[in-house]
């Protein structure tokens, strides 16, 4: 980042900046792309190795870093039409590698995201895509960005890094936001959670253990055949809520069909409550506020009307 910042502000303001820099500077574009598609590989596949064969990726930005070196000022004579060729020919081609890179990776996150749709309600899997598409996104910015200010001076070229310093500097912040670097792609590991947590729902939801009110973390995982501790990660993990809110969501569903029941129009809020599982009127509308935004009653009034 600093290497690519300096580079691009030297040439900027300093007007007799050597060809190395400005080509090894570019040159670092050819090396951003594979870095971002074994990244976001990386954060999608649990057991991600990288292949041997993929380190043939860098030969574009270790051909061109070398020609860097023996570049001299004598190439960008005005007169000089072959060097003026070969500069704009390099440079197109960076860009343009840089851009399929950013695609590449853009389809292999999507991939990713749609493979493992049914685990999207997890938390950490839900920042990791949430971060791979904001990461994209300022990786997009600073293509354009970039593009723009070779093509006929369409923007000046000093915002080029100072855009690159802005995303970059959003991107940590988000990174720490998401805490990202304590998850990677070992969320996506295949283990019993996932048979473990339907069999909990067949228990709570089809068996309506949920309407019993004194049901409890180890009622629940006695009855799966596992600990508290354990049925209380899975839960958090597999649903996003701890135990009283998977319990509670799952009483006001069931509270909410009663409440609109032409047969309970006669049955107070409370008997309501209490036919559902909670064990107190106050306990039933905080939670009923919680997952519907509002009271028991209004939520009937409002139906009614």
């Amino acid at each position: 980042m600093a290497f690519r910042i300096g580079k691009s502000v030297m040439l900027n303001f300093g007007h007799e900046l050597e060809p190395l820099f400005i080509f090894a500077g570019l040159s670092f574009l050819l090396l951003i792309g594979p870095l971002l598609r074994w990244y976001v590989l990386g954060m999608t596949q649990n057991t991600f190795e990288l292949p041997a064969y993929y380190y043939i990726e860098l030969i574009p930005f270790v051909i061109v870093f070398i020609m860097s070196f023996f570049i001299t000022k004598n190439w960008f004579d005005e007169d000089n039409k072959q060097a003026i060729i070969v500069f704009g020919s390099v440079l197109i081609f960076i860009y343009l590698h840089f851009a399929g890179y950013i695609i590449s990776a853009i389809t292999l996150s999507r991939k990713a995201k749609k493979k493992h749709t049914d685990r999207l309600h997890i938390k950490a899997t839900k920042d990791i895509f949430e971060w791979l598409s904001v990461l994209l996104i300022g990786f997009i910015i600073i293509w354009f960005s970039y593009v723009l200010n070779i093509i006929e001076d369409t923007v000046p070229y000093i915002v080029g890094p100072i855009v690159y310093s802005v995303v970059i500097y959003f991107l940590s912040y988000k990174a720490y936001i998401l805490k990202i670097t304590d998850i990677d792609g070992n969320v996506f590991q295949e283990n019993d959670h996932v048979s473990l947590f339907h069999k909990m729902k067949t228990v709570v939801i089809d068996q309506k253990l949920y309407l019993e009110p004194d049901v409890s973390l180890s009622r629940l995982g006695k009855l799966i055949g596992i600990s508290a501790q354990k049925t209380s990660k899975i839960i958090n993990q597999e649903s996003g809520r701890n135990f009283n809110d998977f319990i509670n969501y799952h009483r006001v569903q069931q509270a909410k069909k009663q409440l609109l029941d032409a047969s309970n129009v006669h049955h107070t809020i409370s008997s309501i409550a209490f036919d559902t599982g909670f064990s107190s009127l106050s306990s039933f509308n905080s939670a009923f506020k919680k997952f519907e935004g509002m009271t028991p009653s209004s939520y009937r009034d409002r139906k009614k009307g």
